[in-house]
């Protein structure tokens, strides 16, 4: 996660321990996901890039990486909106 993004979140009060994080972020039209440095998508929809984020924090977290999907409200304010082994997995969504 680049440290910007961490001493931000820290500051919002939102843990950032060990997990490995997938952020969700809307630009104009479009919901984008950051992971590792990279940004996926456009994806059409709030809920499609929640789904393929879930999907893949799910995989990861199988593997034994701590992992989470963090939202980007429209505010700037960032908030979790799904753990690894906390949440459900299918979400339900």
């Amino acid at each position: 996660m680049p440290q910007s993004l961490a001493a931000e979140l820290r500051a919002e009060g939102v843990p950032v321990a060990s997990f490995r994080d997938y952020l969700l972020t809307r630009e104009r039209d479009a919901w984008f996901i950051s992971f590792g440095g990279e940004q996926f998508g456009p994806y059409n929809s709030e809920r499609e890039a929640m789904l393929f984020a879930i999907e893949a924090a799910h995989s990861l977290g199988q593997k034994g990486e701590p992992t989470r999907v963090l939202c980007r409200d429209e505010a700037g304010d960032v908030a979790p909106v799904w753990s690894y082994g906390r949440d459900p997995y299918p979400s339900g969504l």
